[in-house]
C-alpha cells in the first residue's frame, strides 16, 4: 500500500485550519467562549459519504494484508504525529470545543488520544484454541469486519474519535468517521495528521449533518458502527440499521450516581467529588450527574464541595487560568439553566452558582450545587451535561442504592467509603457498567468500558475492544 510520509508539523492553531479548511466556502464554526469564527469546514454529502466508503471498502484488504505488526508500527507513527503536533491541535480543540487549555482538558485530552492510539497496539491478538482433545481441535480466530463507520460526539471529540478509529484499524478495518456538526474542525485537524503516516484510503472523515449520519448508519458496505452520543440517538442508529444487521458497539447517554456511605472523611474526597462532576465542565457521558449523601455527614460535604468548586475558576479557554470553559452549543446551555430553573423552582436549595449573568457573548452557565432537592426533581432524573451538579440526601444507603438504581440508563457509578470491603459490596448492587471506588470517570485504555441498560451496549478499550472489531471465526477439524 501507499504510504503519505509527508509528516509536517504545524506550529499553532491557524496553521493548522489553512491546511484543512476548504478553499472557499464551507460551514462556520464558532467559538463558544468568545462566539469568534474558528474556521470553515466543508459540508459532506450523501455522495461524499458513498465515495468514502467505497474507498475505504478499496483499500481494506491491503491493509489487512500488512498484518499486525506492520499496523501497530503505523499506528504508533501516527502517535509520534499527533505528539509532534500537540499544541496545535489543544489550541483548535480549545477554541471550537470551548474547554481551556488546562486542567482535565484541551492538552489533556490530545495526550489522551495519544495515549489510546499506542493503547491499541499494546495487546496480541492470537488464535484461540477451544478444543483440542485428539479427536476435535476447533480454534478461534479474529478477522477484518471490513469497513467501520464510526460516528463521534462534541464534547470529547478527538479522543472519543481515537477510541473508535485505533482498534478497528488495528484489527485490519479501514474506518469512514462522521464528526458532530459542532465539532468538525477538530476531527478534521485530527484526521488530517494521523494521515501523513498511514496508507492512502485507510481512514477518511466526512463531516455533515443528519443526512450523514444516516446514510452512513445504514449504508449497505459498513459492517459496523460505533457510535457515542445520547441515548434517542443510538436508538435511531439501531433502527436504520437493521436492514443490514449491521454490528453496533453503543456508548450512550448516562446519568452517573455517587453513592456516599457514612464513614467517609469530605474534606479528604471533595475535590475528587467535584473533578467526578465537573470534568469537561460536566460534559462528559461518565461523569457524576448526581450524588446521594446521608444525612449524618450531609452538612459537610455539601460545605466541602462549596469550597473546592469556589476556587476552580471559569472563563476563555485559551487563558491558561481557567479549568473551566463554557457549554459547547446554545441548546446544551438552555437543557442546563432549563433543569436548574426547574430545581429553583421546586423550592430546592442553590449552594452556589445558578444565577448565569447574562453576558453578551460565551454560552458560560455558572458552576452549581444545588441541595435539598427531591429525589424526583427533573435535574436529578435527567442527564444535565453541563456544570450543575444535585445533592440528594437519603436517610441510608440502602436508600442511596435503590435512587441510584431507579433510572433507566447505566453507564458508571461510584462508591465512597473508607472502607474498601463495604463499598465493593455497595458496588455490587448497582446496576452500572462501571463502578468506581473513590473516584468517578476515571477511564483506562487497558480496562473494559461499556455501559449497562439503555447506556448501550458493546465494550471498548483493552483486549475486549479490539475483539469488539473483528468477527469471530472458528475452524474446526
Amino acid at each position: 500500500m501507499t504510504t503519505a510520509n509527508t509528516e509536517v508539523q504545524y506550529a499553532n492553531a491557524e496553521q493548522l485550519l489553512a491546511a484543512i479548511q476548504p478553499a472557499s466556502g464551507g460551514t462556520e464554526v464558532h467559538d463558544p467562549a468568545t462566539g469568534e469564527l474558528v474556521g470553515r469546514v466543508a459540508e459532506g454529502t450523501a455522495a461524499d459519504l458513498d465515495a468514502a466508503v467505497e474507498s475505504a471498502r478499496a483499500a481494506q484488504p491491503g491493509w489487512d494484508a500488512l498484518g499486525h505488526e506492520e499496523r501497530k508500527r503505523l499506528l504508533n507513527a501516527a502517535a509520534d504525529a499527533i505528539e509532534a503536533n500537540a499544541e496545535a491541535l489543544a489550541e483548535l480543540l480549545s477554541r471550537e470545543q470551548g474547554k481551556p487549555l488546562n486542567g482535565p482538558n484541551a492538552r489533556f485530552e490530545v495526550g489522551g488520544a495519544v495515549g489510546w492510539l499506542r493503547a491499541a497496539t499494546a495487546y496480541e491478538v492470537e488464535p484461540e484454541v477451544v478444543v483440542d482433545d485428539g479427536q476435535t481441535l476447533a480454534v478461534k480466530h479474529y478477522r477484518a469486519l471490513g469497513v467501520v463507520g464510526a460516528i463521534g460526539p462534541w464534547n470529547w471529540p478527538m479522543m472519543i474519535s481515537i477510541w473508535q478509529l485505533a482498534p478497528s484499524l488495528r484489527m485490519g478495518n479501514t474506518v469512514v468517521m462522521k464528526p458532530s456538526e459542532y465539532t468538525p474542525l477538530s476531527v478534521v485537524a485530527l484526521v488530517h495528521v494521523i494521515n501523513q503516516v498511514l496508507p492512502q484510503g485507510v481512514l477518511h472523515v466526512v463531516p455533515g449533518g443528519r443526512e450523514v449520519g444516516e446514510k452512513l448508519s445504514s449504508h449497505p458496505q459498513i459492517a459496523k458502527i460505533m457510535f457515542t452520543g445520547s441515548t434517542r440517538t443510538g436508538k435511531a442508529i439501531i433502527r436504520s440499521s437493521a436492514d443490514t444487521v449491521k454490528r453496533l458497539t453503543l456508548e450512550l447517554g448516562g446519568n452517573d450516581a455517587g453513592v456516599v456511605l457514612p464513614d467517609v472523611d469530605p474534606a479528604a474526597v471533595a475535590e475528587d467529588l467535584f473533578w467526578g462532576a465537573f470534568i469537561n465542565t460536566g460534559q462528559t457521558c461518565a461523569a457524576l450527574k448526581r450524588l446521594y449523601v446521608p444525612e449524618a455527614i450531609y452538612d459537610q460535604v455539601c460545605d466541602a464541595l462549596v469550597e473546592v468548586a469556589g476556587k476552580m475558576p471559569m472563563g476563555v479557554g485559551l487563558e491558561e487560568q481557567n479549568v473551566l470553559g463554557p457549554l459547547q452549543n446554545k441548546a446544551q446551555y438552555d437543557i442546563v439553566a432549563d433543569l436548574v430553573q426547574d430545581a429553583v423552582d421546586s423550592g430546592a436549595r442553590v449552594l452556589l452558582g445558578a444565577n448565569p449573568d447574562g453576558q453578551a457573548t460565551g454560552y458560560f452557565y455558572p458552576t452549581t450545587l444545588v441541595a435539598d432537592i427531591d429525589p424526583q426533581n427533573r435535574l436529578v432524573t435527567e442527564e444535565q451535561f453541563g456544570p450543575a451538579l444535585p445533592i440528594v440526601k437519603v436517610k441510608d444507603v440502602q436508600e442511596a442504592i435503590e435512587l441510584a438504581n431507579s433510572l433507566e440508563v447505566g453507564l458508571g457509578a461510584s462508591v465512597w467509603s473508607a472502607d474498601k470491603a463495604k463499598a465493593q459490596e455497595v458496588a455490587a448492587q448497582l446496576q452500572a457498567g462501571t463502578v468506581w471506588i473513590n473516584s468517578h470517570g476515571t477511564i483506562d485504555p487497558r480496562v473494559p468500558f461499556g455501559g449497562a441498560k439503555q447506556s448501550g451496549y458493546g465494550l471498548e478499550f483493552g483486549l475486549d475492544g479490539l475483539k469488539s472489531l473483528a468477527q469471530p471465526q472458528i475452524i474446526k477439524s
